[in-house]
């Protein structure tokens, strides 16, 4: 996994392996600490076994056969008020490389690869360091389940239950290397509209109603956009606009029927 090539300019060009540690994420903002990174650098872990999801759940990985992994980024041409395109342009790039895998993957926001009515495929965790200049370091880790088949968590997936084939890790790695930077450069050329626009054509549920829980209420609406930061805004049935911040509004479960 270490020897991975990719055609890239930067990403990838300097690589991190570690056979176990506890998150990616964490070992790549020690190496910014030390001073040991440069942007584009990616740390692998073969066995992730304290890694990171969103409202600090924990990423299930079988030793050897998922990829974790880490990408420090500087995305000082962004305001820390624009981070979601960074989000958005990670999250177009993942599903640009599945795709050719298992063509049903679409983005659950803020940042699941999911497989409507089958379940979890991995998802995005960004982390930020935000000095008095800006956004000074952006770390991207992404965990994505490849060959294991058997989850603790009923509404996980991997490619190879989804479709029976063992798949190169190394490979598959090295393909979203390459596009990750495609579209970062991509952002880099302010070509944010057209991101923007990739992401919500493949954005699970956008501009269909479904019902969605705040709190105790329950509410019909269809998401119609988001906001730079990354908010989401819904159109409820009486027309009214709703905007939600991260952690604050529950989907309807994307694992079963809809």
């Amino acid at each position: 996994m270490h020897k991975i090539l990719a055609n890239t300019l930067f990403l990838g060009k300097d690589i991190q392996f570690l056979p176990e540690c506890h998150s990616t994420n964490d070992i790549a903002f020690q190496l910014v600490r030390d001073g040991r990174a440069i942007e584009g650098t990616l740390v692998v872990c073969d066995y992730q076994k304290a890694g990171k999801g969103q409202r600090g759940n924990t990423w299930e990985s079988g030793p050897g056969l998922n990829l974790t992994f880490s990408l420090i980024l500087k995305p000082d041409f962004l305001d820390i008020s624009e981070q979601f395109y960074l989000n958005m342009a990670v999250s177009c790039a993942i599903r640009k490389v599945l795709v050719e895998y298992f063509p049903l993957i679409k983005t659950k926001w803020p940042n699941d690869v999911i497989v409507p009515q089958r379940g979890k495929l991995g998802g995005i965790l960004i982390e930020n360091s935000v000095g008095k200049s800006g956004w000074e370091v952006a770390v991207v880790g992404i965990g994505l389940n490849i060959n294991q088949t058997e989850f603790g968590n009923s509404k996980a997936v991997s490619l190879k239950s989804l479709t029976g084939t063992d798949f190169s890790k190394e490979e598959i790695l090295r393909q979203l290397v390459t596009q990750i930077e495609q579209y970062y450069l991509l952002l880099k050329k302010k070509k944010w509209a057209f991101i923007e626009q990739e992401y919500q054509q493949n954005l699970f549920l956008f501009q269909q109603a479904a019902e969605y829980t705040v709190g105790e209420e329950k509410f019909i609406g269809k998401i119609i956009g988001l906001k730079p930061s990354g908010q989401l805004v819904l159109e409820a049935s009486d027309q009214d606009i709703k905007v939600f911040d991260f952690q604050t509004i529950r989907f309807p479960d994307y694992s079963v029927q809809f």
